[in-house]
């Protein structure tokens, strides 16, 4: 069986729906330690996309295996990508021997290849070979290029898959506003921001895949598209919010002046407000402690201390 055909069968046991912590595991451990690929088997066999998914996956222990995996895979594919622009290189000859180079100038020089192996690194429309002309508007061409980068520049998928999805987008954002007006634009923009999203690649993976259909993400906010993790933190700081506000109430003092017309107890607590005009006086709202209800509501010079 070629290697191409071996991961895709691995990749159809991580997607598998039924696959437990212990079965993910085992297969994640054989592909970290069977496997050396290059660009070519990830595009072909797609088990790059199956892996990817993993990292946000709820055991630590996959998602920690699946993270060490997708490094290791890049790095093995940019040292292929510079093995082959470096493999026809020779050292120049100067009178049969090899000629003798400066140490600053291999300093000099590292330091640009290392900028162009980065960049090499961020795959885009451009850098796949592909000439965004689709539409007759050219915003729409520029906005379509804007989603191939945004879901394309850390992932392994087939160019034509990529762009078919980044054509669904740009449709189903197109179709809202039947024009490529600025509400248009602005969508194209979030979109692009939330795909490109490092610590969320569950989000362009899920577009990618199919799992989040093109005419929903169209009409996703950026609450929505926000990872499971920045939600969380979300949740948190609303909680917060929440109970400061409740904890900030006007503070009531404790007294036995009063006493309940009801039951004769005087344990409560009050308050005074100015509700009316200023020569009036004070408003003074009583809380019996033992019924937690307000059981009065009195002017001060109703109210005998000494009932």
């Amino acid at each position: 069986m070629s290697q191409v055909l071996e991961l895709k069968k691995h990749a159809k046991q991580l997607q598998s729906s039924g696959a437990s912590e212990k079965e993910l595991t085992t297969v994640l451990q054989i592909l970290k330690k069977d496997y050396q690929v290059n660009e070519a088997v990830l595009r072909e066999s797609r088990v790059g996309l199956a892996v990817g998914k993993l990292r946000t996956h709820a055991s630590k222990i996959v998602s920690d295996l699946a993270k060490d995996i997708v490094k290791k895979w890049k790095n093995d594919v940019e040292k292929a990508k510079q093995s082959h622009h470096s493999g026809g290189s020779s050292k120049p000859v100067q009178n049969g021997k090899p000629a003798p180079t400066r140490k600053a100038s291999v300093a000099s020089d590292s330091k640009p290849t290392t900028q162009a192996a980065n960049k090499a690194t961020t795959r885009s429309y451009k850098t796949d070979g592909l000439a965004i002309k689709l539409f007759g508007e050219e915003t729409r061409n520029t906005c379509l290029g804007l989603m191939y980068d945004s879901l394309a520049f850390d992932s392994n998928a087939p160019s034509d898959l990529i762009l078919k999805r980044a054509q669904a987008v740009e449709k189903g954002v197109y179709n809202l506003s039947g024009t490529a007006d600025n509400d248009y634009k602005g969508k194209i923009r979030s979109l692009f921001v939330n795909l490109r999203d490092k610590g969320n690649p569950s989000l362009r993976e899920g577009v990618i895949s199919g799992d989040v259909p093109a005419e929903k993400l169209a009409t996703m906010t950026s609450e929505d598209m926000a990872s499971e993790e920045r939600k969380a933190a979300d949740s948190k700081i609303r909680d917060q919010n929440l109970f400061q506000s409740l904890s900030a109430e006007e503070q009531q003092a404790e007294t036995e002046a009063f006493q309940c017309g009801r039951c004769k107890q005087r344990k409560c607590r009050y308050r005074q407000a100015q509700t009316r005009s200023a020569d009036e006086p004070m408003t003074t709202f009583v809380t019996y402690v033992h019924l937690v209800t307000p059981f009065t509501k009195l002017r001060r010079t109703d109210l005998s201390p000494f009932n």
